[in-house]
């Protein structure tokens, strides 16, 4: 969880990803922080993410997309 909390702050350093549950929904990351984030992801965790998978829910907040990514990586 924490590289993943580093790979957000350095998107938007003001933000508290910890507790923030509505990043999607309050528009605090944007299509553009997706691309940056799916490509960051990738690179961390050694995991792809499915274009299926890229939907509000899964990255609403640090913790739906950590257990995205937890659940990418059992799959493979």
């Amino acid at each position: 969880m924490e590289q993943l909390l580093e790979i957000l702050h350095g998107l938007h350093p003001e933000v508290d990803f910890e507790t923030n549950d509505r990043l999607i929904d309050d528009r605090i990351i944007d299509s553009f922080d997706i691309v940056s984030l799916v490509s960051d992801i990738s690179e961390t965790f050694d995991v792809t993410i499915p274009v299926e998978e890229i939907i509000p829910e899964n990255f609403n907040s640090a913790k739906a997309l950590y257990s995205l990514i937890e659940r990418l990586i059992e799959e493979e």
